[in-house]
């Protein structure tokens, strides 16, 4: 996929309020604009570092930059969370997961039951199959890691993926590693001890778990290949 063109060149001044980031654009000015991420972007918050950002045409927006890249290290990370899923839709429908090929039909935020929402619902014949997409953004070293701070939404998910298995379907956790300097995947234990175990619990349940990493070259992000993992820590 694109992020939308231009994007603009900025430095980080400071994140707060866990919407909202500071930015130095190159002329010096500061804007203020939205950060799409819920997370506590552990290690993405040092004042300094570069930033990519896009310019929404809604006119009704009170803020309309928003936060897309940091520049960490040697390398890209996409911190917009709306961007993976749009990446995974892509990445289905071309077969870059080659796990999930053969589904003709693909059905985004896709209902599971009443209060239970999934971001895919891929179907062939009667053959059902529902995935989760999460976006990776902390590194720890080479080892990508999930939550970077404690997830209830995220527990809740892998629980009703152990019932999508009880019901016969096919249950997929993908966890798309947003950044190109790691190269193996495991949850962060330190951080969410309750979601590292339910991970396990969902793995030994039947609930499939793809690990794969973004290609991050702006303004294009597409899958790169997968990523091994472990469940321990």
């Amino acid at each position: 996929m694109l992020l939308p063109e231009p994007l603009i060149s900025g430095k980080l001044v400071k994140r707060y309020k866990r919407f909202l980031a500071d930015i130095e654009l190159e002329s010096g000015e500061t804007v203020t604009a939205h950060c799409a991420n819920s997370g506590s972007m552990r290690g993405l918050d040092t004042p300094g570092l570069p930033v990519l950002l896009s310019r929404s045409s809604n006119p009704r927006r009170k803020f309309p930059l928003t936060l897309e890249l940091i520049w960490v290290g040697e390398t890209w990370v996409g911190v917009n969370t709306l961007v993976p899923n749009r990446v995974a839709h892509e990445g289905i429908l071309r077969g870059s997961f080659k796990e999930l090929c053969g589904y003709e039909d693909v059905k985004p935020e896709a209902s599971w039951r009443p209060g239970c929402r999934f971001d895919f619902k891929l179907v062939h014949g009667a053959e059902t199959c529902f995935v989760e997409v999460k976006s990776v953004t902390l590194g720890d070293g080479r080892t990508a890691r999930f939550p970077d701070a404690k997830t209830e939404r995220g527990a809740k998910h892998l629980r009703e993926l152990m019932t999508v298995v009880d019901s016969g379907a096919r249950a997929v956790m993908l966890f798309l590693v947003h950044r190109g300097d790691c190269d193996r995947f495991s949850p962060a234990e330190t951080i969410d001890p309750v979601y590292a175990n339910l991970l396990r619990q969902a793995f030994a349940h039947g609930v499939e778990v793809l690990v794969y990493r973004s290609r991050i070259e702006p303004p294009r992000i597409a899958i790169e290949r997968q990523l091994p993992f472990s469940l321990n820590a």
